[in-house]
């Protein structure tokens, strides 16, 4: 789910929302505003928690790996910075991946994807 590119795409998912938890509570009448705010709510928190989990992606040895990270701990690492085909210091443990960045810290990911 992307984040809403406008307030009517927004209130569309909403309206969308809610008609399900409608249909799905057995089409109860009178509900309409615990539908609507319930519905608000759990959009809201999806698109939340969307724009908070960034992802990167390295290739190491003709391995691509993709690591997800939350944006809030990630220790002020932003996008870009590194170049493309630059060399990354990168270890990995389990189903994590470890990049180390030039200010010496680590950025720690969740391997959601491994290709090669």
């Amino acid at each position: 789910m992307h984040p809403p590119s406008s307030s009517s795409e927004l209130q569309n998912a909403i309206r969308l929302r809610a008609r399900e938890i409608f249909e799905r509570s057995g089409k109860l009448p009178s509900r309409d505003l615990e539908n609507w705010s319930q519905a608000e709510a759990e959009i809201l928190r999806e698109y939340e928690t969307r724009a908070a989990r960034k992802a990167i992606v390295i290739n190491v040895e003709g391995v691509v790996y993709t690591g997800e990270y939350e944006a809030a701990s990630a220790g002020g690492y932003r996008p870009g910075e590194w170049h493309a085909g630059e060399a990354v210091p990168v270890r990995f443990l389990e189903n994590k991946m470890y990049i180390r960045r030039r200010n010496g810290q680590e950025l720690e990911t969740n391997i959601i994807k491994r290709l090669g």
